[in-house]
């Protein structure tokens, strides 16, 4: 289980970086810390943590120069491998899907189909493929959220892996037949 929190921070550009520092120092190490670069406010810090718990829950979200925090809890699909980190370098597309609720096993199985051929094809790689916790508001609406990954060499190999005649994309074409809407923006790995 992995806790996936979205920070507000103040309104300088420094409160990004100097809650980036304290999330790293955390009691908790968290697995990934990222900054916006398309899509997320320029006052967003996005964490990817081990399942925090009590106090160290409380110290992620009320990290130095948070101001408000959204934590969504996080069970891995078909990645990330146990143990895994994202690549440096390159940027990282954080993509939210909203699918009918009865469609999380074949949406995660036709991800890992396509998978080979877009790594193969594209400087790219998938980190990680991640169900959220179901929510009140998805329980009502019959919907399931799932949470994308991606590391590409640059925003250009993003818009270049677009190409429909790949077979990857036909496998994404039919997975997105499931997807009631998706959300993708684009952040940097901080170091």
């Amino acid at each position: 289980m992995f806790d996936y929190l979205e920070l507000t921070t103040g309104r300088e550009r420094d409160a990004v970086q100097a809650t980036a520092r304290a999330l790293k120092a955390a009691p908790v190490a968290p697995v990934a810390v990222f900054s916006p670069l398309l899509g997320y406010p320029s006052n967003t810090v996005l964490a990817l943590f081990p399942a925090l718990e009590g106090e160290a829950a409380l110290a992620a979200t009320q990290a130095q120069g948070v101001v408000s925090a959204l934590r969504t809890r996080l069970s891995p699909t078909a990645r990330p491998a146990t143990g895994a980190s994202p690549l440096a370098g390159g940027i990282y597309v954080h993509n939210w899907f909203n699918i009918d609720a009865t469609a999380s096993d074949e949406f995660v199985s036709l991800s890992t189909e396509a998978w080979p051929d877009f790594e193969t094809r594209f400087d790219a790689r998938i980190f990680g493929l991640f169900l959220a916790e179901e929510s009140d508001l998805d329980r009502s609406q019959g919907a399931r959220r799932l949470l994308l990954m991606t590391r590409y060499r640059d925003l250009g190999e993003w818009q270049v892996s677009r190409d429909p005649t790949t077979e990857a994309m036909k496998i994404f074409a039919r997975r997105g037949e499931l997807t009631r809407v998706s959300l993708a923006r684009s952040c940097l790995l901080v170091p």
